[in-house]
């Protein structure tokens, strides 16, 4: 979460290509189903999902405890529903894995939900595929994103870091989106390189050919996931690709290995985040008081691997030959 503290302008500096047209459609075969959740019933599967307690605002300021109650996190209706509400909440500051002893609480004036498959669930490369809704207001920050399960090549960001999906400010004022109807854009990103402030990051801002809000319907996310390559794509039309010689870590374990630190298992999360850096200094600024409730809906989550090529998963990404 370490990554959220640059601002929107911050990022653009560093980003890659943000065009919205089609550059080529993902393969469709040789994928197979490895791991799912339709979040159909009516309790999320505690044997999938470990919700995240903790009311340190990941590392830049956003404002809501994460909590295990359906206030915040309930699957109804087909869906999973990560709530945000405006109502003082007082937990434990850090989430386990970086817990200090004791581990100190505090008190937010919000709280939201977050699921992580972290210590249940990863996988080293895949097609990493979902369907969401995310909400819009001034000051919402959801998120599906990915990190190392074990951290091989060292603390954030040496590791590495896959956001999928970010949108910020939905519907909020926007003078360089396209459309009328405000921020209309949503963000993927890949961090890596060394400790902070030698941190590095490569960003992309989509927004959708008819420049439609995101948070008026469900729309497919999609991470085709190989050795060396990463490519992104919206409801089949893909918008983004990076390569191996587009990152890099800073650690010694990678030395004479050009993939790093993308070659690694990684665990996947879905939260909403209210207010924090990246939202908070940019569009209208701050967090609007009616942005709550709030609800970031995901329809499913599906995780394919490549049967063909299960070391590098290359086999099954159209036009990818090994050794890119």
């Amino acid at each position: 979460m370490l990554s959220r503290m640059m601002s929107l302008f911050a990022l653009a500096a560093l980003s890659g290509c943000a065009s919205t047209a089609a550059i080529s459609k993902p393969a469709q075969t040789g994928w197979s189903l490895v791991w799912s959740d339709e979040f159909n019933g009516t309790r999320l599967d505690r044997n999938k999902w470990k919700p995240e307690e903790s009311c340190w605002g990941g590392g830049n300021q956003e404002r809501q405890c994460y909590t295990d109650r359906s206030q915040n996190i309930r699957v109804a209706d087909g869906s999973l529903h990560l709530m945000a509400r405006k109502e003082k909440f007082t937990g434990p500051d850090r989430p386990p894995e970086i817990a200090n002893n004791p581990n100190r609480k505090k008190t937010q004036e919000y709280t939201s939900g977050k699921i992580r498959t972290l210590g249940i669930s990863s996988w080293k490369y895949g097609k990493i595929e979902f369907r969401a809704k995310p909400p819009k207001g001034q000051g919402t920050w959801p998120a599906v994103w990915m990190m190392p399960a074990n951290n091989f090549y060292g603390g954030w960001p040496r590791s590495g870091e896959i956001d999928i999906l970010e949108g910020v400010n939905l519907g909020a004022t926007c003078d360089t989106c396209k459309g009328g109807v405000g921020e209309n854009r949503m963000i993927s990103a890949l961090h890596f390189g060394d400790y902070a402030p030698k941190n590095k990051i490569h960003d992309t801002r989509v927004a959708l050919p008819s420049n439609a809000l995101f948070s008026d319907d469900f729309h497919v996310w999609t991470l085709e996931w190989g050795e060396g390559v990463m490519r992104f794509s919206i409801d089949g039309r893909q918008y983004w690709e990076r390569t191996a010689a587009d990152w890099e870590t800073a650690s010694p374990l990678a030395k004479s290995n050009p993939v790093a630190p993308f070659d690694q298992p990684f665990y996947i999360m879905a939260n909403l985040a209210i207010g924090g850096g990246l939202s908070e200094k940019n569009n209208d600024k701050g967090v609007a008081d009616n942005v709550t409730p709030a609800a970031f809906l995901i329809d499913w989550i599906r995780i394919y691997q490549c049967s063909e090529d299960k070391e590098k998963g290359l086999a099954c990404m159209q036009g990818v030959k090994e050794g890119k």
